[in-house]
């Protein structure tokens, strides 16, 4: 494996209510509120073509995660047998990336309000996907 440092520049943030990892939902369709990307002013030409009402995937760096974590019981459920990281959608393994598949309701210049995302406020959002249907092309 190549020894040099990967980089990632974060692209925006997350501005959500969610502050407390341990009362914010496990995943975004568990009743996360409403929240917002605040992308970078950099990245606004990036925005174009995004729609309200399209599903996409957000990258997250969970920054508050743990990354010497190898090994959980699921939904930090201790009656679950423990079960490595790569099985789990956990925050904390060694690098923290999240994927959330989220909605968006609007778009507001560099702003968009989004659905069933579970991230805190303040997360940093490195990467934005469009959700690829069967057989249409992009």
């Amino acid at each position: 494996m190549n020894g040099s440092p990967y980089v990632l520049r974060p692209i925006g943030r997350v501005e959500s209510p969610l502050t407390d990892p341990e009362t914010a939902p496990k995943q975004g369709d568990e009743g996360a509120p409403d929240a917002w990307i605040v992308f970078e002013e950099s990245m606004s030409e990036a925005l174009r073509g995004l729609r309200a009402g399209s599903d996409v995937l957000v990258l997250t760096w969970l920054d508050r995660a743990r990354r010497d974590v190898l090994t959980v019981h699921p939904r930090d459920d201790p009656a679950r047998p423990e079960t490595g990281v790569f099985c789990t959608r956990s925050a904390d393994r060694p690098n923290p990336v999240g994927l959330h598949r989220v909605t968006i309701k609007s778009i507001d210049g560099t702003r968009a309000q989004v659905q069933n995302l579970e991230a805190l406020d303040g997360t940093p959002v490195i990467d934005v996907k469009p959700v690829l249907d069967p057989g249409v092309e992009r």
